[in-house]
């Protein structure tokens, strides 16, 4: 019972200080994934954990890392990515060539340079505002750095390599066209507001995590940054069952259109 205390009170003080409600999370995920954290740098309990954490950022950013589960690649399941390329994002160039695309949660940035690549290739990143949210300060500034091993590369195809990175031994460099073009900025999903009239919101690998309370809340937040006929592409393992709750209907598999067009 001590035990539960003690993460509870974990709990209640990372919200007081950093507004990140882990109660919003799958309690067992989480409790696992943050004592083995603890116990790997010699804390005997949350409290004394939290306490650690508060003076040494190093170590806060640790806990966010493990938190936020960054799972890190470009073109992640390239099928999906390729029908972004081939069919979406040409649908909404021929509407609109000044297209608003956000990145939520977009980790260490492979996301957002992903997306990027795509409008490059089609002459439309330029007048495209693309943004990308993290609530992860230290996975921001390694997206902003724009440095990546070779491993994270895997999928990305030949012809992007060459063009889109320079080869510095096992890092590759994202070009500064891209990085230019790309607003990182700081975001709570499940706390602060969003911005609306988005074309198209990529959020992937992430609401997974989340209580289904917490998922119905974000699908809700999501459609109202959504135009109509606006597209949210999540996961492969985050179907939404009843998307017309949310005002959104399948446009093809871990795609939902804003309904209103």
């Amino acid at each position: 019972m001590e035990e539960d205390q003690d993460f509870l009170f974990f709990i209640k003080k990372v919200k007081e200080h950093t507004s990140i409600d882990l109660a919003l999370y799958k309690e067992a995920q989480m409790k696992r994934r943050l004592t083995t954290l603890r116990m790997k740098r010699g804390y005997q309990t949350f409290v004394s954990f939290f306490d650690a954490m508060m003076k040494n950022k190093e170590l806060f950013y640790e806990f966010l890392d493990r938190m936020t589960i960054n799972v890190s690649e470009f073109w992640r399941n390239p099928n999906r990515w390729e029908l972004v390329e081939s069919r979406f994002v040409p649908e909404m160039l021929k509407k609109n060539r000044r297209l608003k695309v956000w990145s939520a949660a977009c980790s260490t940035g492979e996301e957002p340079y992903t997306l990027a690549m795509i409008l490059a290739e089609q002459g439309a990143l330029n007048d495209v505002h693309l943004l990308a949210t993290d609530i992860d300060e230290g996975a921001l500034d390694k997206a902003r750095k724009g440095v990546y091993l070779d491993r994270s590369l895997r999928d990305v195809p030949e012809k992007y390599v060459k063009k889109y990175f320079r080869q510095e031994q096992l890092m590759y460099h994202v070009s500064d066209e891209l990085k230019k073009q790309v607003k990182f900025q700081k975001q709570n999903l499940l706390v602060d507001s969003f911005d609306t009239g988005f074309d198209l919101i990529v959020c992937r690998n992430v609401i997974i995590y989340f209580t289904e309370e917490a998922k119905h809340v974000l699908y809700q937040k999501f459609s109202r940054a959504l135009k109509p006929g606006g597209l949210l592409f999540v996961g492969s393992t985050e179907q939404i069952f009843s998307p017309g709750q949310y005002d959104l209907e399948p446009a093809d598999t871990f795609f939902y259109r804003k309904k209103g067009v």
